[in-house]
């Protein structure tokens, strides 16, 4: 099972991203549930970045919202960003 940590820049984009979304706090949930028990599961589509986010990677919460995370140790996510592709690449 892996275990997240939040950095202060993905709290301040979570709240502004659920300000305009609030239907979308039960998804995120889900699919952080869903990343918690198998971070490649498929429906997340997780995947590496490259370009200035290189070392990244991202995976979907729902067809407009992505959240970019880097493992910090092999059983520890740091979740970094969220919000549209445009956003958060």
């Amino acid at each position: 099972m892996l275990s997240l940590e939040w950095s202060s820049g993905f709290e301040r984009a979570l709240k502004k991203w659920l300000g305009k979304h609030p239907a979308d706090q039960e998804l995120i949930r889900t699919r952080l549930e869903v990343f918690i028990d198998n971070p490649f599961a498929p429906e997340l589509k997780n995947h590496k970045l490259s370009g200035q986010l290189q070392g990244l990677r991202a995976f979907s919460v729902s067809y407009d919202c992505r959240i970019v995370f880097s493992m910090v140790e092999e059983t520890t996510a740091l979740l970094v960003s969220i919000g549209t592709h445009d956003e958060v690449y």
